[in-house]
């Protein structure tokens, strides 16, 4: 199921949310190297990504000396040689390198077209209404905390990974998690594809919690991976959605609610 927009109105226009798809953009645009080689892309993400063991250790990969050679080595079964070249050509490259910046630098990083495009449509679907639902201050608060909720959960399955994990998708589910809390019935004209292809107009529930459902099996099918392999941080989208699902019903479930398809009473005399 691919969603393509929600029949969901909204109040005001959701700047945030747009300033948010434009800053990713232009970061993915202007400042990755995405249109150099796979050599510089990697380079960028070591010296500008948010690294698991960076953020258990509170330093960097250049500078954590043996345990992060351990960790290098570790990940991607290479030779201790091998790791130390690496952390040598980090040290070189990326001098002064800061984990915690790394952190809520990642949320506005992507590893390629798809992965983009794929974030910002979710983003501008689901955004614009939590976004006029909490206020533009604590829609900016919430987006961020959820991304670091997200962080943190895939984190605690891989301490120790020297992976760059780069993306929004994290803070995203969050909002996919808040949405589900104030727009439940909301409807979402999805593209279906399973045997056949069309178009469903389906509830926010059977969209939210079949990608939810879909992020924690691909999760756990994940565990069973070597270590170093890469692919997608599925805890992250779990952890950003639990996130969101957990703030969104103790907090703002009841913030300005409104029916999503309620058409305004009519004029007196109408």
């Amino acid at each position: 199921m691919i969603p393509i927009r929600d029949i969901n109105p909204t109040s005001r226009t959701a700047w945030v949310t747009l300033a948010l798809i434009v800053a990713n953009v232009a970061i993915f645009l202007l400042w990755e190297p995405t249109f150099a080689g796979q050599s510089e892309q990697q380079e960028f993400f070591f010296c500008n990504a948010q690294i698991p063991f960076e953020l258990t250790h509170q330093t960097s990969l250049a500078d954590g000396g043996a345990e992060a050679r351990e960790a290098i080595q570790g990940t991607f079964r290479t030779g201790e040689g091998d790791a130390a070249g690496l952390q040598e050509f980090l040290d070189q490259t990326c001098p002064g390198k800061s984990w915690l910046a790394s952190l809520f630098v990642s949320m506005f990083l992507h590893g390629g077209w798809l992965h983009l495009a794929g974030n910002m449509l979710f983003l501008w679907i689901f955004g614009n209404n939590v976004e006029d639902r909490l206020g533009r201050i604590l829609f900016v608060a919430f987006y961020v905390l959820g991304g670091l909720a997200a962080t943190g959960l895939q984190v605690a399955f891989d301490p120790n990974s020297a992976v760059p994990n780069v993306g929004a998708s994290g803070a995203i589910a969050a909002i996919l998690g808040s949405y589900l809390v104030m727009f439940p019935r909301a409807r979402i004209h999805t593209l279906v594809i399973f045997v056949f292809i069309t178009f469903l107009d389906l509830p926010a529930t059977v969209v939210l919690v079949g990608w939810f459902v879909l992020q924690f099996f691909s999760g756990v099918g994940e565990m069973g991976r070597e270590l170093g392999s890469g692919g997608v941080a599925y805890w992250a989208h779990v952890g950003g959605f639990a996130f969101g699902l957990v703030v969104a019903w103790l907090f703002f479930r009841s913030r300005g609610r409104r029916d999503p398809y309620t058409l305004p009473p009519p004029p007196p005399g109408y």
